[in-house]
């Protein structure tokens, strides 16, 4: 894809991986438009970046998915790349009481959203690219994380299929595979010890620059290539016996 002049969508956009991406493709000269439920979060982000467009939606309701691509459609239509970049991460276990809440609720953001809103934005003639942000995590779990780590698989494993769907129509597909980074999905201070999220946005855009289409960095580079011996090891050192 390229990297300037366009009309970019990021959902949360406004925090962690979506702040970085949103920082960058500013300074790439693009004109970056951010969706998300806080109003106030997004109204720090235009206070420091006052060319972000914004708009409030909770993507956990298919209602406002709706209503966010009717208002682009008619207000922006010539967005032409959307970044599926929202999701949760919740710490849990399948014995916890509030387990299947907890779970719907991410299953919702990280896998039906996404889904629905690509469904929506192919529909856009000016649509040039979508990048879906998944993680290392879609190629071994961290059973804390259980239903983070599956919606991430089934994240990746739906792109590869969308990426093959889109191919005739011109459409770039790109996969963003972080691994960890010191943001606070999943709760303040759970990665602070992970890698600062410059590091990986720096690793994003030269891959860019060099036509990749699955972006990987660090941890997710590693499990990317890594063969199904060194995937059972690294889910055994991840996942140390209770």
């Amino acid at each position: 894809m390229n990297l300037s002049n366009n009309k970019i969508l990021i959902t949360g956009g406004a925090s962690g991986i979506g702040l970085g991406l949103t920082e960058r493709f500013i300074q790439e000269n693009n004109t970056v438009i951010v969706c998300g439920r806080r109003e106030e979060i997004l109204r720090d982000l235009t206070d420091k970046f006052p060319s972000v467009v914004t708009c409030v939606c909770d993507l956990s309701v298919a209602d406002e998915r709706q209503a966010l691509y009717q208002w682009i459609a008619d207000e922006h239509p010539d967005l032409n790349v959307l970044v599926n970049n929202a999701g949760i991460q919740q710490w849990m276990s399948i014995t916890d009481a509030d387990f299947m809440e907890r779970a719907r609720a991410e299953i919702t953001v990280n896998i039906e959203a996404p889904l629905h809103l690509t469904s929506l934005f192919i529909n856009l003639p000016s649509l040039t690219a979508v990048l879906n942000v998944t993680s290392g995590l879609s190629f071994v779990p961290l059973a804390k994380v259980p239903v983070y780590s599956a919606t991430k698989a089934f994240f990746h494993s739906f792109t590869l299929s969308l990426r093959y769907a889109l191919s005739a129509r011109g459409i770039d597909v790109i996969e963003l595979i972080p691994p960890a980074l010191n943001t606070d999905l999943g709760g303040k201070g759970l990665h602070d010890q992970a890698p600062p999220v410059s590091g990986f946005i720096d690793a994003v855009f030269d891959q860019l620059k060099q036509g990749k289409t699955e972006i990987t960095y660090g941890f997710s580079e590693a499990m990317a290539t890594a063969t199904p011996d060194d995937l059972k090891a690294t889910f055994s050192r991840m996942n140390p016996p209770t």
